[in-house]
Protein backbone atom coordinates (compact mmCIF):
# COMPACT_ATOMS: atom_id res chain seq x y z
CA UNK A 1 0.00 0.00 0.00
CA UNK A 2 1.33 3.44 -0.90
CA UNK A 3 2.06 5.78 2.01
CA UNK A 4 -0.21 8.26 0.23
CA UNK A 5 -3.14 6.20 1.58
CA UNK A 6 -2.15 7.32 5.08
CA UNK A 7 -1.21 10.96 4.43
CA UNK A 8 -3.56 13.05 6.61
CA UNK A 9 -5.79 15.68 5.05
CA UNK A 10 -6.07 19.13 6.62
CA UNK A 11 -9.31 20.43 8.11
CA UNK A 12 -9.98 22.02 4.73
CA UNK A 13 -9.31 18.70 3.00
CA UNK A 14 -11.55 16.72 5.34
CA UNK A 15 -14.43 19.16 5.03
CA UNK A 16 -14.37 19.40 1.25
CA UNK A 17 -13.90 15.68 0.61
CA UNK A 18 -16.90 14.61 2.68
CA UNK A 19 -20.07 13.57 0.89
CA UNK A 20 -22.28 16.51 -0.03
CA UNK A 21 -25.60 17.02 -1.75
CA UNK A 22 -24.07 19.09 -4.55
CA UNK A 23 -21.42 16.40 -5.16
CA UNK A 24 -24.11 13.74 -5.48
CA UNK A 25 -26.11 15.98 -7.79
CA UNK A 26 -23.13 16.60 -10.09
CA UNK A 27 -22.21 12.90 -10.10
CA UNK A 28 -25.77 12.07 -11.10
CA UNK A 29 -25.66 14.76 -13.80
CA UNK A 30 -22.45 13.35 -15.30
CA UNK A 31 -23.86 9.82 -15.22
CA UNK A 32 -27.03 10.92 -16.96
CA UNK A 33 -25.57 13.23 -19.59
CA UNK A 34 -22.23 11.59 -20.35
CA UNK A 35 -22.01 7.99 -19.13
CA UNK A 36 -25.53 6.54 -19.28
CA UNK A 37 -27.82 8.48 -21.61
CA UNK A 38 -30.57 5.91 -20.99
CA UNK A 39 -31.16 7.46 -17.55
CA UNK A 40 -34.12 9.85 -17.41
CA UNK A 41 -32.46 12.93 -15.93
CA UNK A 42 -34.93 15.05 -13.99
CA UNK A 43 -32.33 16.01 -11.40
CA UNK A 44 -29.75 18.82 -11.74
CA UNK A 45 -30.01 22.30 -13.18
CA UNK A 46 -28.51 21.64 -16.62
CA UNK A 47 -30.28 24.03 -19.03
CA UNK A 48 -32.10 22.93 -22.14
CA UNK A 49 -30.62 23.35 -25.61
CA UNK A 50 -32.80 26.14 -27.04
CA UNK A 51 -31.96 26.34 -30.71
CA UNK A 52 -32.39 30.10 -31.39
CA UNK A 53 -30.26 30.97 -28.34
CA UNK A 54 -27.63 28.37 -29.18
CA UNK A 55 -27.45 29.71 -32.74
CA UNK A 56 -26.58 33.18 -31.43
CA UNK A 57 -23.87 31.83 -29.12
CA UNK A 58 -22.42 29.58 -31.82
CA UNK A 59 -22.33 32.49 -34.27
CA UNK A 60 -20.31 34.56 -31.77
CA UNK A 61 -17.98 31.64 -31.15
CA UNK A 62 -17.38 31.21 -34.88
CA UNK A 63 -16.75 34.94 -35.26
CA UNK A 64 -14.06 34.74 -32.56
CA UNK A 65 -12.49 31.65 -34.12
CA UNK A 66 -12.27 33.29 -37.56
CA UNK A 67 -10.66 36.50 -36.30
CA UNK A 68 -6.97 36.29 -35.44
CA UNK A 69 -7.25 39.36 -33.19
CA UNK A 70 -10.35 38.09 -31.32
CA UNK A 71 -8.93 34.60 -30.94
CA UNK A 72 -5.67 36.00 -29.55
CA UNK A 73 -7.61 38.08 -27.01
CA UNK A 74 -9.50 34.95 -25.98
CA UNK A 75 -6.60 32.52 -25.49
CA UNK A 76 -3.37 34.53 -25.76
CA UNK A 77 -3.55 37.11 -22.94
CA UNK A 78 -4.43 37.27 -19.26
CA UNK A 79 -7.50 39.31 -18.41
CA UNK A 80 -7.68 41.53 -15.33
CA UNK A 81 -8.36 39.66 -12.04
CA UNK A 82 -11.70 41.49 -11.88
CA UNK A 83 -12.53 40.49 -15.46
CA UNK A 84 -12.15 41.76 -19.02
CA UNK A 85 -12.23 45.57 -18.82
CA UNK A 86 -14.14 46.21 -22.07
CA UNK A 87 -16.73 43.62 -21.11
CA UNK A 88 -17.12 45.14 -17.63
CA UNK A 89 -17.82 48.58 -19.13
CA UNK A 90 -20.43 47.22 -21.53
CA UNK A 91 -21.98 45.06 -18.80
CA UNK A 92 -22.15 48.05 -16.45
CA UNK A 93 -23.98 50.07 -19.11
CA UNK A 94 -26.40 47.22 -19.77
CA UNK A 95 -27.08 46.53 -16.07
CA UNK A 96 -27.52 50.22 -15.21
CA UNK A 97 -30.38 50.39 -17.69
CA UNK A 98 -31.87 46.97 -16.89
CA UNK A 99 -31.79 47.43 -13.09
CA UNK A 100 -32.53 51.17 -13.19
CA UNK A 101 -29.48 51.71 -11.00
CA UNK A 102 -26.13 53.45 -11.25
CA UNK A 103 -23.57 50.69 -11.87
CA UNK A 104 -19.96 51.12 -13.00
CA UNK A 105 -17.25 48.59 -13.83
CA UNK A 106 -16.04 49.04 -10.24
CA UNK A 107 -19.30 47.47 -9.00
CA UNK A 108 -18.69 44.26 -10.99
CA UNK A 109 -16.34 41.32 -10.57
CA UNK A 110 -16.27 38.08 -12.56
CA UNK A 111 -15.72 34.63 -11.09
CA UNK A 112 -15.41 31.07 -12.41
CA UNK A 113 -19.14 30.43 -12.16
CA UNK A 114 -21.75 31.38 -9.57
CA UNK A 115 -20.78 28.44 -7.33
CA UNK A 116 -17.34 30.04 -7.10
CA UNK A 117 -19.06 33.36 -6.33
CA UNK A 118 -20.84 31.83 -3.33
CA UNK A 119 -17.62 30.29 -2.02
CA UNK A 120 -15.84 33.64 -2.18
CA UNK A 121 -18.69 35.75 -0.79
CA UNK A 122 -19.73 33.40 2.01
CA UNK A 123 -16.20 33.01 3.32
CA UNK A 124 -15.40 36.69 2.85
CA UNK A 125 -18.33 37.86 4.96
CA UNK A 126 -19.00 35.05 7.45
CA UNK A 127 -17.23 32.37 9.46
CA UNK A 128 -16.14 31.34 12.93
CA UNK A 129 -13.19 33.72 13.09
CA UNK A 130 -15.49 36.76 12.90
CA UNK A 131 -18.43 35.03 14.65
CA UNK A 132 -20.73 35.76 11.73
CA UNK A 133 -23.33 33.48 10.14
CA UNK A 134 -25.31 33.48 6.91
CA UNK A 135 -29.06 33.85 7.12
CA UNK A 136 -31.23 31.97 4.62
CA UNK A 137 -34.53 33.76 5.33
CA UNK A 138 -36.83 31.65 3.17
CA UNK A 139 -36.18 27.91 3.10
CA UNK A 140 -36.00 25.70 1.10
CA UNK A 141 -32.95 27.13 -0.69
CA UNK A 142 -30.32 26.14 -3.25
CA UNK A 143 -28.47 22.89 -2.51
CA UNK A 144 -25.13 24.39 -3.58
CA UNK A 145 -24.98 26.84 -0.66
CA UNK A 146 -24.77 24.13 2.00
CA UNK A 147 -21.16 23.03 1.78
CA UNK A 148 -19.14 26.00 0.50
CA UNK A 149 -18.32 27.43 3.92
CA UNK A 150 -14.87 26.95 5.42
CA UNK A 151 -16.54 26.97 8.85
CA UNK A 152 -19.05 24.50 10.20
CA UNK A 153 -22.54 25.56 11.26
CA UNK A 154 -22.36 28.56 8.95
CA UNK A 155 -26.10 28.92 8.29
CA UNK A 156 -29.22 30.05 10.06
CA UNK A 157 -32.28 29.00 8.10
CA UNK A 158 -35.89 30.14 8.44
CA UNK A 159 -38.49 27.80 6.89
CA UNK A 160 -41.04 29.54 4.71
CA UNK A 161 -44.66 29.67 5.76
CA UNK A 162 -46.77 27.27 3.69
CA UNK A 163 -49.69 28.98 1.97
CA UNK A 164 -52.20 26.66 0.25
CA UNK A 165 -53.26 28.81 -2.68
CA UNK A 166 -55.63 26.31 -4.31
CA UNK A 167 -56.26 22.57 -4.30
CA UNK A 168 -52.92 20.76 -4.70
CA UNK A 169 -51.05 24.05 -5.12
CA UNK A 170 -49.03 25.95 -2.51
CA UNK A 171 -46.41 28.67 -2.07
CA UNK A 172 -43.72 29.39 0.52
CA UNK A 173 -43.90 32.90 1.98
CA UNK A 174 -41.53 34.90 4.15
CA UNK A 175 -42.16 34.43 7.87
CA UNK A 176 -41.81 38.06 8.92
CA UNK A 177 -42.14 37.21 12.61
CA UNK A 178 -38.91 35.16 12.56
CA UNK A 179 -36.78 38.09 11.33
CA UNK A 180 -35.39 39.14 14.70
CA UNK A 181 -32.56 41.61 15.22
CA UNK A 182 -29.27 39.71 15.07
CA UNK A 183 -25.80 41.24 15.32
CA UNK A 184 -24.11 37.94 14.43
CA UNK A 185 -25.04 37.92 10.75
CA UNK A 186 -22.47 38.49 8.03
CA UNK A 187 -24.76 37.97 5.03
CA UNK A 188 -28.35 37.20 4.02
CA UNK A 189 -28.96 35.16 0.89
CA UNK A 190 -31.97 34.37 -1.28
CA UNK A 191 -32.25 32.92 -4.78
CA UNK A 192 -34.84 34.59 -7.04
CA UNK A 193 -36.45 32.69 -8.72
CA UNK A 194 -35.73 30.20 -5.97
CA UNK A 195 -33.88 27.03 -6.75
CA UNK A 196 -35.48 24.52 -5.91
CA UNK A 197 -39.10 25.71 -5.61
CA UNK A 198 -39.41 28.22 -8.51
CA UNK A 199 -40.69 30.77 -5.96
CA UNK A 200 -40.19 34.43 -6.84
CA UNK A 201 -39.87 36.47 -3.66
CA UNK A 202 -42.40 39.30 -4.01
CA UNK A 203 -41.37 42.95 -4.13
CA UNK A 204 -43.00 43.40 -0.71
CA UNK A 205 -40.95 40.54 0.74
CA UNK A 206 -37.83 41.91 -0.93
CA UNK A 207 -38.49 45.34 0.62
CA UNK A 208 -38.79 43.66 4.04
CA UNK A 209 -35.44 41.93 3.56
CA UNK A 210 -33.86 45.18 2.36
CA UNK A 211 -35.05 46.97 5.49
CA UNK A 212 -33.81 44.10 7.67
CA UNK A 213 -30.47 44.28 5.87
CA UNK A 214 -30.06 47.95 6.72
CA UNK A 215 -31.24 47.56 10.33
CA UNK A 216 -28.82 44.70 10.97
CA UNK A 217 -26.02 46.13 8.80
CA UNK A 218 -26.00 42.84 6.90
CA UNK A 219 -25.58 42.73 3.09
CA UNK A 220 -28.38 41.04 1.14
CA UNK A 221 -27.20 38.65 -1.58
CA UNK A 222 -29.77 38.05 -4.33
CA UNK A 223 -28.85 35.01 -6.40
CA UNK A 224 -30.50 35.75 -9.75
CA UNK A 225 -28.92 32.88 -11.70
CA UNK A 226 -32.33 32.05 -13.22
CA UNK A 227 -33.82 35.52 -13.01
CA UNK A 228 -33.78 39.08 -14.25
CA UNK A 229 -32.12 40.50 -16.32
CA UNK A 230 -30.70 37.31 -17.89
CA UNK A 231 -31.73 34.57 -18.51
CA UNK A 232 -35.00 36.03 -17.13
CA UNK A 233 -36.62 32.62 -16.62
CA UNK A 234 -39.23 34.32 -14.47
CA UNK A 235 -42.96 33.98 -15.08
CA UNK A 236 -44.25 36.76 -12.79
CA UNK A 237 -43.49 40.47 -13.11
CA UNK A 238 -41.26 41.71 -10.32
CA UNK A 239 -38.62 44.41 -10.45
CA UNK A 240 -35.04 44.15 -9.22
CA UNK A 241 -32.74 47.07 -8.44
CA UNK A 242 -29.21 47.42 -7.11
CA UNK A 243 -28.29 49.34 -3.97
CA UNK A 244 -25.15 49.65 -1.87
CA UNK A 245 -26.36 47.14 0.75
CA UNK A 246 -27.25 44.63 -1.99
CA UNK A 247 -25.10 42.03 -3.73
CA UNK A 248 -26.49 40.52 -6.93
CA UNK A 249 -25.12 37.29 -8.36
CA UNK A 250 -25.66 36.46 -12.04
CA UNK A 251 -24.46 33.62 -14.26
CA UNK A 252 -24.13 32.77 -17.94
CA UNK A 253 -24.89 29.09 -17.24
CA UNK A 254 -28.68 29.25 -17.40
CA UNK A 255 -28.56 31.08 -20.72
CA UNK A 256 -27.47 27.70 -22.07
CA UNK A 257 -23.71 27.97 -21.47
CA UNK A 258 -22.98 25.97 -18.29
CA UNK A 259 -19.60 24.84 -19.64
CA UNK A 260 -18.36 28.44 -19.92
CA UNK A 261 -18.28 28.91 -16.10
CA UNK A 262 -18.79 32.65 -15.82
CA UNK A 263 -20.19 34.14 -12.64
CA UNK A 264 -20.95 37.84 -12.16
CA UNK A 265 -20.96 39.68 -8.83
CA UNK A 266 -22.54 43.14 -8.63
CA UNK A 267 -21.76 44.84 -5.33
CA UNK A 268 -20.29 47.80 -3.47
CA UNK A 269 -16.77 48.49 -4.69
CA UNK A 270 -15.26 47.29 -1.38
CA UNK A 271 -16.70 43.82 -2.05
CA UNK A 272 -15.70 43.65 -5.73
CA UNK A 273 -12.21 44.89 -4.90
CA UNK A 274 -11.87 42.07 -2.38
CA UNK A 275 -13.03 39.53 -4.98
CA UNK A 276 -10.51 40.97 -7.43
CA UNK A 277 -7.66 40.44 -4.96
CA UNK A 278 -8.78 36.91 -4.11
CA UNK A 279 -9.09 36.10 -7.83
CA UNK A 280 -5.50 37.21 -8.38
CA UNK A 281 -4.32 34.72 -5.76
CA UNK A 282 -6.62 31.83 -6.68
CA UNK A 283 -6.89 32.21 -10.46
CA UNK A 284 -4.42 34.92 -11.57
CA UNK A 285 -6.95 36.28 -14.07
CA UNK A 286 -10.61 36.33 -14.93
CA UNK A 287 -12.27 33.75 -17.18
CA UNK A 288 -12.19 34.86 -20.85
CA UNK A 289 -14.61 32.78 -22.93
CA UNK A 290 -17.87 34.02 -21.41
CA UNK A 291 -17.04 37.73 -21.68
CA UNK A 292 -15.86 37.32 -25.26
CA UNK A 293 -19.02 35.46 -26.27
CA UNK A 294 -21.28 37.98 -24.53
CA UNK A 295 -19.51 41.18 -25.59
CA UNK A 296 -21.32 41.76 -28.89
CA UNK A 297 -24.64 40.49 -27.51
CA UNK A 298 -24.50 43.15 -24.79
CA UNK A 299 -23.47 46.02 -27.08
CA UNK A 300 -26.38 45.49 -29.47
CA UNK A 301 -28.83 44.41 -26.70
CA UNK A 302 -29.38 41.10 -28.48
CA UNK A 303 -29.17 39.30 -25.14
CA UNK A 304 -32.47 40.85 -23.98
CA UNK A 305 -34.18 39.72 -27.17
CA UNK A 306 -32.78 36.19 -26.80
CA UNK A 307 -34.05 35.98 -23.22
CA UNK A 308 -37.46 37.57 -23.72
CA UNK A 309 -38.38 36.06 -27.09
CA UNK A 310 -36.80 32.61 -26.85
CA UNK A 311 -35.55 31.49 -23.44
CA UNK A 312 -38.35 32.70 -21.17
CA UNK A 313 -41.28 31.55 -23.38
CA UNK A 314 -39.60 28.16 -23.84
CA UNK A 315 -39.37 27.48 -20.11
CA UNK A 316 -42.78 29.00 -19.35
CA UNK A 317 -44.40 26.50 -21.72
CA UNK A 318 -42.26 23.65 -20.35
CA UNK A 319 -43.25 24.60 -16.81
CA UNK A 320 -46.97 24.78 -17.57
CA UNK A 321 -46.92 21.47 -19.44
CA UNK A 322 -44.94 19.62 -16.76
CA UNK A 323 -47.04 21.03 -13.92
CA UNK A 324 -50.28 20.05 -15.66
CA UNK A 325 -49.01 16.55 -16.47
CA UNK A 326 -47.70 15.92 -12.95
CA UNK A 327 -51.02 17.07 -11.49
CA UNK A 328 -52.91 14.78 -13.86
CA UNK A 329 -50.74 11.77 -12.99
CA UNK A 330 -51.15 12.36 -9.25
CA UNK A 331 -54.81 13.43 -9.19
CA UNK A 332 -55.84 10.39 -7.12
CA UNK A 333 -53.22 11.29 -4.48
CA UNK A 334 -55.05 14.08 -2.67
CA UNK A 335 -52.04 14.85 -0.47
CA UNK A 336 -49.78 15.93 -3.31
CA UNK A 337 -49.01 19.65 -3.63
CA UNK A 338 -47.01 21.42 -6.37
CA UNK A 339 -45.38 24.76 -5.61
CA UNK A 340 -46.60 27.73 -7.65
CA UNK A 341 -44.48 27.65 -10.82
CA UNK A 342 -43.07 31.18 -11.00
CA UNK A 343 -39.68 30.63 -12.66
CA UNK A 344 -36.50 28.54 -13.05
CA UNK A 345 -36.39 24.95 -14.40
CA UNK A 346 -38.07 22.95 -11.63
CA UNK A 347 -41.25 21.61 -10.13
CA UNK A 348 -41.20 21.29 -6.35
CA UNK A 349 -43.43 18.44 -5.25
CA UNK A 350 -44.64 18.15 -1.64
CA UNK A 351 -46.07 14.75 -0.77
CA UNK A 352 -47.78 15.39 2.55
CA UNK A 353 -47.64 12.46 5.00
CA UNK A 354 -45.57 10.40 2.56
CA UNK A 355 -45.17 6.97 4.25
CA UNK A 356 -41.49 6.73 3.19
CA UNK A 357 -38.74 9.37 3.12
CA UNK A 358 -37.83 11.30 0.00
CA UNK A 359 -34.41 9.59 0.13
CA UNK A 360 -36.10 6.19 -0.04
CA UNK A 361 -38.26 7.43 -2.89
CA UNK A 362 -35.13 8.73 -4.65
CA UNK A 363 -33.50 5.28 -4.36
CA UNK A 364 -36.61 3.56 -5.73
CA UNK A 365 -36.69 5.96 -8.67
CA UNK A 366 -32.98 5.44 -9.29
CA UNK A 367 -33.64 1.71 -9.56
CA UNK A 368 -36.07 2.56 -12.35
CA UNK A 369 -33.47 4.64 -14.20
CA UNK A 370 -34.74 8.06 -13.23
CA UNK A 371 -32.89 10.77 -11.27
CA UNK A 372 -34.48 13.52 -9.16
CA UNK A 373 -33.19 15.44 -6.09
CA UNK A 374 -34.54 14.79 -2.60
CA UNK A 375 -35.89 17.61 -0.47
CA UNK A 376 -33.64 17.04 2.55
CA UNK A 377 -30.67 18.89 1.02
CA UNK A 378 -32.51 22.21 0.66
CA UNK A 379 -33.08 23.17 4.31
CA UNK A 380 -29.64 24.28 5.51
CA UNK A 381 -29.49 25.80 9.00
CA UNK A 382 -32.95 24.63 10.07
CA UNK A 383 -34.06 21.96 12.53
CA UNK A 384 -34.94 18.74 10.72
CA UNK A 385 -38.69 18.41 10.08
CA UNK A 386 -40.81 15.71 8.46
CA UNK A 387 -41.75 18.16 5.70
CA UNK A 388 -38.15 18.16 4.45
CA UNK A 389 -38.37 14.43 3.69
CA UNK A 390 -41.69 14.79 1.88
CA UNK A 391 -40.38 16.88 -1.02
CA UNK A 392 -38.73 16.30 -4.41
CA UNK A 393 -37.17 18.67 -6.94
CA UNK A 394 -38.00 17.69 -10.51
CA UNK A 395 -36.33 19.34 -13.52
CA UNK A 396 -38.42 19.84 -16.67
CA UNK A 397 -35.54 21.09 -18.86
CA UNK A 398 -35.12 17.80 -20.72
CA UNK A 399 -37.06 17.01 -23.93
CA UNK A 400 -40.82 16.53 -23.51
CA UNK A 401 -40.77 12.74 -24.01
CA UNK A 402 -38.19 12.31 -21.22
CA UNK A 403 -40.06 14.63 -18.84
CA UNK A 404 -43.40 12.89 -19.43
CA UNK A 405 -41.98 9.40 -19.05
CA UNK A 406 -40.13 10.46 -15.92
CA UNK A 407 -43.25 12.00 -14.39
CA UNK A 408 -45.18 8.80 -15.11
CA UNK A 409 -42.57 6.74 -13.23
CA UNK A 410 -42.50 9.22 -10.33
CA UNK A 411 -46.29 9.09 -10.07
CA UNK A 412 -46.26 5.30 -10.16
CA UNK A 413 -43.73 5.06 -7.32
CA UNK A 414 -45.58 7.70 -5.30
CA UNK A 415 -48.82 5.75 -5.64
CA UNK A 416 -47.05 2.57 -4.53
CA UNK A 417 -45.61 4.38 -1.51
CA UNK A 418 -48.98 5.68 -0.36
CA UNK A 419 -50.63 2.31 -1.03
CA UNK A 420 -48.08 0.61 1.25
Amino acid sequence: MSFIEEVPFSGFGKKFTEHSGIYQLMQDLDTALNQNPEILFLGGGNPAAIEPARTHFQREFESIAKSQEKFHKLVGVYDHPRGNSDFLDDLATYLSKALNSKITRHNIALTNGSQNSFFLLFNLLAGQDIAKKILLPLLPEYIGYNDVGLSDNLFLGIPGQIDIIEENRFKYKLDHGRLEKNSNLGLMCISRPTNPTSNVVSEEELATLQAYSITNKTPLLIDAAYGFPFPNVQFVDSALTFSENTIISLSLSKLGMPGVRTGIIIAHERITKAIEKINAIMNLAGESLGPNLMHALLKNSAISKICNEHIQPFYRQKSNDACAYLGEQLKEIRQHHIHANEGAFFLWLWLKNLPITSVQLYERLKQRNILVVTGDYFFAGATKEKHHSECLRISFAQPEAIVKKGIEIIADEVKKAYAS
